[in-house]
């Protein structure tokens, strides 16, 4: 056998274990999965669910709205102090999150300065709702942006340029063509943010543990009623959570192809 006949062997034979042990989770739900007991915690926890997918989809709105005007800022122009803000936007990505948990309540709690103010005319964030939209919009937003700019990136300045000289104003040429040519990578952006901000917990238990999203109600399951009483409400987590960036995986892929 040549070198690269066992190189190609060996590469082969550790991608096939890593693949196997990547697998294995996933396996043992489908075993030890019940339908019934699915749709049976998805009936008592209505409430719970509910909570997650609103609170996901306000954290991804703001993500998208405040994120999409500074990935495209990152992408298209140079300026003092570049590399310090995208140092700032992969900040809260390689925070621990029950860290940035802590930090977040040392800025928007009750008895901080900013959360203080807030608090003052009605608006609070500790074991609120607002608290949890605020927690997994943090962990989310670099993945968006980190998207997004990418997606800018891969836009040929040469078209925005074109769009200029013909009389277009910036906005108009953002809206019709950065915005429509990018838009794989902003959906995929998008939903890989999605996933991070529903299935949060570390920021969210310390930030806002009520209302119950679906992460600290399974966490408060495991502790209260065992593994089997979580597993439920887990897989339940894992469907309304994994679709979105597998799709937008795979229509990448088509796209490429």
């Amino acid at each position: 056998m040549s070198r690269g006949g066992l190189f190609g062997t060996v590469a082969g034979l550790i991608a096939l274990l890593a693949l196997g042990l990547l697998v294995l989770p996933f396996l043992a739900l489908v075993f030890h999965l019940s339908w019934a007991r699915v749709f049976g915690v998805l009936a008592g926890n209505e409430r719970v669910v509910a909570t997650s997918l609103v609170a996901a989809a306000i954290s991804l709105t703001l993500v998208v709205l405040l994120g999409t005007p500074l990935a495209y800022l990152l992408a298209r122009t140079d300026f003092t102090g570049k590399m310090l803000v995208e140092g700032l936007v992969v900040l809260p990505l390689v925070t621990p999150p029950l860290v940035m948990g802590l930090l977040l309540v040392f800025v928007y709690g009750p008895y901080a300065l900013l959360g203080g103010l807030l608090g003052r005319v009605g608006v609070g964030f500790t074991d609120v709702f607002p608290g949890l939209v605020l927690a997994e919009s943090y962990v989310a937003f670099p993945y968006y942006v980190l998207a997004a700019r990418a997606a800018f990136l891969e836009v040929p300045a040469r078209l925005e340029r074109a769009s200029l000289l013909l009389g277009r104003t910036p906005g108009h040429t953002f809206r019709r063509v950065s915005l429509p040519l990018a838009r794989g990578g902003l959906l995929a952006g998008a939903a890989m943010a999605w996933a991070r901000a529903i299935g949060e917990f570390g920021a969210t238990v310390i930030l806002a543990y009520h209302p119950y999203g679906m992460p600290v109600k399974i966490w408060v399951d495991l502790n209260d009623l065992g593994l089997p009483q979580a597993l439920p409400l887990a897989t339940v987590l894992l469907l309304v959570a994994v679709p979105l960036p597998l799709a937008a995986l795979l229509g990448s892929r088509r796209k490429d192809a």
